[in-house]
């Protein structure tokens, strides 16, 4: 759920991505809202950071999404522990891991949905 100040700033925070990235982003940004549309979404301009979750504070957050030159990183909230039989799942972090989607194709693939589905149970 978005509300208009929200829209407005998405806006902002994907104005200058190259079209391949904000293809990315925009289908990530998509697949989030099928698999949780009830999730509040916050941007944080400062940080370049579509975040989703049950709310605004910090352990409310399941998912973020950050833009990078080159990729998305779909970041996870509860990275550390998830089942991740495809190995996407990187980084080094105590809770917080990511993916990275380097193509719409990427944002696609059966075993990111599948993370993201077990993100949310993990917290609902």
């Amino acid at each position: 759920m978005t509300t208009d100040d929200q829209t407005a700033k998405l806006q902002q925070l994907v104005r200058d991505l190259s079209p391949e990235i904000r293809a990315i982003h925009d289908r990530l940004h998509q697949l989030l809202h099928e698999v949780v549309p009830q999730a509040t979404e916050y941007v944080d301009l400062p940080d370049r950071v579509l975040a989703f979750g049950s709310g605004l504070a910090m352990r409310d957050l399941w998912f973020a999404l950050i833009a990078h030159k080159g990729w998305v990183n779909v970041q996870f909230a509860d990275g550390a522990t998830l089942e991740d039989p495809d190995g996407l799942v990187e980084g080094t972090g105590k809770r917080i891991r990511h993916v990275k989607a380097r193509s719409v194709a990427d944002a696609e693939r059966p075993a990111l949905h599948a993370l993201i589905e077990q993100q949310v149970r993990l917290r609902e």
